[in-house]
């Protein structure tokens, strides 16, 4: 049975397990990719793996999908978060749609000295992460984090989670992971002003940071989050 469109849903899923539509998924399904009763979708609800299920009711207000077989086992990424200054909202949906394809466990907007957005809608954020689950295959979506100021999450940090600290300063520099610990992370990517020498100096002084550079030039930030990703999941994470 060849299905190709994947659902995500906050239902538990099991062999023979009934799983309804709501208004939203049910016009996505039945309006716009024109299924009918018989089809089959594939489901992940970002605890019970992957499943095939069939349509078994359609309606243009909801449905109902019965699961028949799984299909794929539930894939947790590293303990990774990724951490970042809010930019432009593209921008800003970009790189959290590329965290959560790339294998992000947990995503972290943050309030620094020169980040320029005061606020982000953090329900637009999620949708945006369960999208890019959907669309890449992914059984996992990460959590999008409500906005927190720097500060105040580095008072909250664990030291036996390493911070892969990524300072544009030292563009054009050795600084890399090297022989890093492996373990639970988070990658800290800064605004498009950078960071303020307050909090470099904080940041340089903490023991658990490793300071990194990625590369010869200064990248956007949205570029900085993929490519500090892509550094980070070589080394330690689950790419290799």
């Amino acid at each position: 049975m060849n299905a190709k469109i994947r659902l995500y849903v906050e239902h538990p899923l099991g062999q023979g397990q009934s799983v309804p539509l709501d208004k939203a998924q049910a016009h996505y399904l039945f309006g716009v990719m024109r299924q009918a009763e018989g089809a089959h979708v594939l489901l992940f609800n970002g605890t019970d793996g992957e499943w095939l299920a069939q349509v078994t009711q359609a309606g243009k207000r909801g449905g109902v999908l019965t699961c028949v077989e799984a299909t794929k086992p539930l894939h947790v990424p590293p303990d990774l978060w990724l951490i970042f200054a809010p930019i432009k909202k593209a921008r800003t949906d970009f790189i959290v749609e590329k965290a959560a394809e790339m294998g992000a466990r947990r995503i972290v907007p943050v309030q620094t000295d020169f980040t320029n957005s005061g606020r982000v809608q953090r329900d637009r954020l999620q949708a945006h992460a369960v999208e890019a689950a959907e669309q890449c295959g992914g059984t996992f979506v990460p959590e999008v984090a409500e906005m927190i100021k720097l500060d105040r999450l580095l008072d909250q940090w664990t030291p036996e989670r390493s911070l892969m600290f990524c300072d544009e300063a030292l563009v054009g520099q050795e600084a890399g992971l090297g022989a890093a610990k492996p373990g639970p992370w988070g990658i800290l990517i800064g605004p498009e002003g950078g960071f303020s020498d307050r909090e470099r100096a904080r940041l340089q002084r903490l023991e658990y940071t490793r300071p990194v550079t990625l590369g010869p030039r200064i990248l956007r930030a949205d570029t900085a989050a993929v490519a500090a990703m892509t550094v980070w999941q070589q080394a330690l994470g689950d790419w290799t």
